[in-house]
C-alpha cells in the first residue's frame, strides 16, 4: 500500500477538470488529474460553444486555439415535420460580443486544455475506489483510495467525474436521475466535402428533436434527441445496430439530407445515452461544498443538453472556482490556508454560492426548453413550441449565452514565496 500526499487533486479529466487545472496553473497551482480512462475522454464527438463559453476560455487564455479553426453560426433553421413550415432564426444583435455560436470537436477542445498542463498532470487508468477525510490539529484532508490500493492525501478535492459522480455522492448530493429522454450523437464525414453552408439546422417532430451543424468542411456533428417510450429503453451499444435503427425509423419521417448526414456517420463517434439531469432544488439547497471538497461540471449540474450549456457551464465554473482561489491566495500572501480564517474551504464556499443559482436556472431552463421543444401533437403544445418558444424566448436563451463569469485574477507573490507560488500551508 503505497501514500502519496498531493496539493490539489481533481477527479476526471473531461471538460470541468481540465479547464479547472488550466486555471490553477494559471495561478501557479499544479493540480493532480486523476481519470479513469487511458486516455483524454471525447465521447459526444463534438459540443456547440456559445458566447460565455468563449469568454470563459479566454479568461483561461486558450479560446484562440480554436477561434482561428472553427467559425460562428449565424442562423439557425427549424422545420416543423407536421407542417412543412421552417423558421428562421439569427444570432446576429443577440450576443453581446458579436459572434454565434461555434461548435466544435470535443477532442480538439480537451487538447486545447490539456496541452497548457504539464506532461505529468494527467494521471490515466486512475479507479477511484473510496473517498473519505480526515481531520487532524483543525485542518483536514480528502482520502482518495485508488483500485490498485494507492492511497492519496489531498489538502483541496474537486470532483469533476461527471453525471455519476463519487465525490457528489460523498458530499451527499442526489443522485441524478433520467429526464425520459435519450440521444443519439454522431459525427459525419465527407471526405469531398459536404457543401453544407454554417448554419444550425433542426427538425422537431412529435416526441423528438434532431438536428445537425457543419464544424468545418468535412465534419458535420449531428444529434437526435427523443422521448423514450413509457416501458423503457434499452439502450444498445452496437454503434451499426444504432445507425440502422435510426434510418429504418426515421426513413419516412425526416428529411433526405438529414438521413444522408447519418449514413456518412464515423461509427466509432456514435452513441446513444439517456439525457440526465439533477433536479433544481437538489442543487440550490444540497451540499455543494463540503470543507476541502466541492464540486463543477457534470458532477455538481448536469443537465439535458437543450440549451447547449453543459459544457459552456463546465468551463464557467473553472474560471470562478479559479477566481475564488486565487483571491484567497491573494489575501493570504501566496499560500493557500487550509486552517483559520481566510482558508480554503471559505473560498470554496463563495465559489458555490455564486454558481449555485446560475446553474440552477440553466438546469431547469433546459429541462423545460426540451420539454417544449419535444412537444407532443395538441394544439397547445404546438403553440408553446412554434409561437412562444421560437419567436419570444429564442432571445432569451441566447442572452442567457452572453453571461460573463469573469476573469482570473493577477496573483502577484511576495518575493518570499516566488519559488514556490501556491504553496498550500
Amino acid at each position: 500500500m503505497e501514500m502519496v500526499e498531493e496539493d490539489v487533486v481533481i477527479i476526471g479529466a473531461g471538460i470541468a477538470g481540465l479547464a479547472t487545472a488550466v486555471a490553477l496553473r494559471r495561478l501557479g497551482i499544479k493540480a493532480l488529474v486523476l481519470e479513469k480512462s487511458d486516455g483524454l475522454r471525447a465521447t459526444g464527438a463534438a459540443l456547440t460553444l456559445f458566447p460565455n463559453a468563449w469568454l470563459a476560455l479566454d479568461a483561461l487564455g486558450v479560446s484562440h486555439k480554436l477561434t482561428s479553426v472553427y467559425a460562428p453560426a449565424k442562423r439557425v433553421f427549424v422545420t416543423n415535420l407536421g407542417t412543412g413550415a421552417t423558421q428562421e432564426l439569427s444570432y446576429a444583435g443577440k450576443s453581446g460580443i458579436g459572434s454565434g455560436p461555434r461548435s466544435v470537436h470535443r477532442q480538439s477542445l480537451l487538447e486545447a486544455l490539456a496541452d497548457e498542463l504539464p506532461d505529468d498532470t494527467i494521471q490515466f487508468s486512475s479507479k477511484i475506489a473510496a473517498i473519505d477525510s480526515q481531520t487532524l490539529n483543525g485542518s483536514s484532508a480528502a482520502i482518495i483510495n485508488l483500485g490498485d490500493s494507492t492511497i492519496i492525501k489531498a489538502k483541496v478535492l474537486i470532483g469533476c467525474d461527471g453525471v455519476h459522480s463519487m465525490v457528489a455522492q460523498w458530499l451527499g448530493l442526489s443522485e441524478s436521475i433520467n429526464s425520459g429522454r435519450s440521444s443519439v450523437r454522431g459525427l459525419a464525414v465527407f471526405p469531398h466535402g459536404h457543401g453544407l453552408n454554417q448554419d444550425i439546422r433542426q427538425f422537431v417532430g412529435v416526441g423528438f428533436r434532431a438536428g445537425f451543424i457543419p464544424l468545418n468542411d468535412r465534419d458535420v456533428y449531428w444529434f437526435l434527441n427523443r422521448y423514450s417510450p413509457p416501458q423503457g429503453e434499452i439502450i444498445v451499444k452496437d454503434p451499426e445496430l444504432i445507425q440502422r435503427e435510426v434510418l429504418e425509423k426515421y426513413d419516412n419521417v425526416l428529411p433526405p439530407l438529414y438521413l444522408d448526414v447519418i449514413q456518412h456517420c464515423d461509427l466509432s463517434t456514435l452513441t446513444r445515452a439517456p439525457l440526465m439531469f439533477r433536479r433544481p432544488w437538489d442543487i440550490l439547497f444540497g451540499n455543494l461544498s463540503k470543507g476541502n471538497v466541492t464540486v463543477a461540471g457534470d458532477a455538481m449540474h448536469p443537465m439535458t443538453p437543450d440549451l447547449g450549456q453543459g459544457g459552456c457551464s463546465a468551463l464557467e465554473d473553472a474560471v470562478v472556482l479559479g477566481r475564488h482561489i486565487g483571491n484567497s491566495l491573494i489575501k493570504n500572501k501566496g499560500y493557500i490556508v487550509i486552517s483559520g480564517n481566510n482558508d480554503i474551504a471559505q473560498a470554496l464556499e463563495r465559489y458555490v454560492k455564486e454558481r449555485k443559482w446560475r446553474v440552477t436556472w440553466l438546469v431547469t431552463g433546459s429541462y423545460l426548453s426540451g420539454w417544449v421543444q419535444n412537444a407532443g401533437s395538441n394544439w397547445l403544445m404546438k403553440f408553446l413550441r412554434d409561437v412562444i418558444f421560437y419567436k419570444f424566448l429564442f432571445g432569451w436563451t441566447a442572452n442567457i449565452a452572453c453571461y460573463d463569469c469573469g476573469k482570473l485574477p493577477s496573483v502577484s507573490l511576495g518575493e518570499s514565496h516566488s519559488s514556490n507560488p501556491g504553496k498550500i500551508d
